[in-house]
């Protein structure tokens, strides 16, 4: 398990959120908000993985959890729930941002979950495998990870605060902002 920030070392957070309203991003799902005072909230980030783009100028942001790393692996479940994929749910997030003001120029990415909690004996590998599609999609869109916290063996639950931007991950007792 590891954790990258960018800007900052692993940070504890040190102030609590000032928020008007808590929306729960679900497994497969993808949430997007403008509105100052909205925190999105997503649990049980496992192999899954959370992603979170924020638009500071537009003041923009996102998040989309995972469980799946590639589409092809069932079209029709796909079509139903693209968000259930990493290659079909990062592009719905950035286009849902897009329609909200956000650039591709000023988007911070933080990324959270892809541990390996079953143990499969490192046979599936999902959350390696949801890692390495988040990392390519952004490659090749020329968008960077400016931080992380993914890996190891815990469920995680990750918040981003519409205001500042800011994405707290919480995990076996411990709260830090990425």
């Amino acid at each position: 398990m590891y954790s990258l920030n960018r800007e900052h070392d692993l940070i504890r957070m040190t102030t609590p959120l000032n928020y008007d309203r808590t929306i729960s991003v679900g497994i497969s799902d993808m949430r997007v908000s403008n509105r100052v005072g909205d925190v999105l909230i997503t649990y049980a980030l496992g192999s899954c993985v959370g992603v979170a783009m924020y638009d500071a100028i537009a003041r923009v942001g996102g998040m989309v959890h995972c469980m799946l790393p590639l589409s092809k692996a069932d079209p029709v479940k796909a079509m139903e729930s693209p968000c259930m994929f990493v290659d079909t749910g990062i592009p719905m997030l950035f286009n849902a941002l897009r329609n909200l003001g956000a650039s591709k120029e000023n988007l911070v990415v933080k990324v959270a979950g892809c541990a390996e909690i079953l143990s499969d004996n490192g046979l599936f590998k999902i959350g390696e495998r949801n890692y390495t599609i988040v990392r390519k999609i952004l490659w090749k869109n020329n968008i960077l990870i400016n931080g992380e916290h993914v890996g190891g063996n815990s469920s995680r639950t990750m918040l981003v605060d519409i205001a500042t931007g800011r994405v707290i991950v919480r995990t076996s007792g411990e709260e830090v902002v990425i």
